[in-house]
């Protein structure tokens, strides 16, 4: 498989259209002529480029299933942007070709939104201890790296911000669905609160919701 590259004659992919719904995008676009499948590419805006050409993780689409489907439908199981590029698959002495299209009229780029992260701290005191228990729950719509969370211990009330207190790191990634962490003794007089490390990156991606 490789590309051919699009010129006066060759059918090329234009008008694509998307929808985001419920976490699904729907995608239409106009077929040329005579074009009866194509393959399409998807990847986050984040993701670094393999430097494959063409890429891998591509799918095959036949214009029967674009009828069946009245367009093409995939599940946005990523979040932040996600590009959709569609190429006209053709036949060549038995080679298969991808046209490539300068001109970007054959991609979309598509939100896919912040996926939400439930949070719960519940503190339990001891009667006549010095110290209290904390209990903390995460509970990720998609798999969250250690690195976006960090928690924040204060003396005498509840941190404003991560700079608000001693900052601990998460030792473990978060997996999608809900992750109970083992308890942590602090003093009586110490509160807890979960924050992103970095507000500004992750708050793109991901909305944090209290339980």
């Amino acid at each position: 498989m490789r590309y051919a590259e699009a010129h006066s004659s060759t059918p090329v992919i234009a008008d694509v259209v998307s929808r985001v719904e419920d976490r699904f995008c729907t995608l239409r676009w106009r077929w040329p002529d005579g074009v009866q499948a194509v393959c399409i590419h998807k990847a986050s805006t984040e993701a670094p480029d393999s430097g494959e050409l063409p890429p891998s993780g591509m799918k095959l689409y036949t214009r029967e299933e674009y009828k069946a489907n009245n367009g093409y439908r995939d599940r946005l199981d990523d979040i932040g942007q996600v590009v959709y590029t569609i190429f006209v698959r053709l036949t060549e002495n038995g080679e298969t070709l991808l046209v490539r299209q300068p001109d970007g009229e054959n991609r979309a780029l598509v939100s896919a939104g912040k996926a939400r992260i439930y949070y719960s701290i519940q503190q339990k005191k001891a009667l006549f201890g010095k110290l209290k228990t904390v209990h903390m729950t995460i509970s990720a719509e998609v798999p969250v790296a250690k690195d976006v969370l960090c928690y924040v211990k204060k003396r005498g009330g509840h941190p404003a911000s991560k700079e608000d207190g001693i900052l601990f790191p998460f030792v473990q990634d978060f997996p999608a669905g809900r992750s109970v962490l083992p308890p942590i003794e602090i003093g009586k007089e110490d509160f807890v609160r979960i924050f992103f490390t970095d507000g500004r990156k992750y708050g793109l991606y991901y909305e944090m919701v209290p339980e």
